[in-house]
């Protein structure tokens, strides 16, 4: 009776090209796993933040095109030599709105005790 050898029973090692194809999937999935994945969520975050900005940009204007009709029509200060007043009057108010919005995001969370 011919014993086996341990040799024979153990798993050989897969070839050399086999382990590189198996590499190669192993990076791809990784790859697509860690990246694209991850991509794909962050273009809806990327999505909605544009079209949330693009919704604001669109209302200051609107803001500021009203503000400066109701002062030029609906009050009776600004004529003659003064009809620049609401113009100023609203550069200034936006102004101060840029000023405030870019206050609020540049601001440092101040750790909590």
């Amino acid at each position: 009776m011919a014993e086996s050898s341990p040799r024979s029973s153990a798993r050989r090692p897969a070839p050399i090209p086999t382990a590189v194809a198996e590499l190669w999937e192993l990076l791809v999935a990784y790859f697509k796993q860690e990246t694209t994945e991850p991509l794909k969520s962050l273009g809806r975050v990327i999505a909605f933040g544009i079209a949330g900005s693009l919704a604001i940009g669109i209302g200051v204007v609107f803001f500021a095109i009203g503000g400066l009709r109701l002062l030029q029509y609906e009050t009776n200060l600004f004529h003659g030599n003064w009809s620049f007043v609401p113009y100023v009057i609203m550069i200034v108010l936006l102004l101060g709105m840029a000023a405030l919005v870019f206050r609020m995001g540049t601001r440092t969370k101040e750790p909590r005790t």
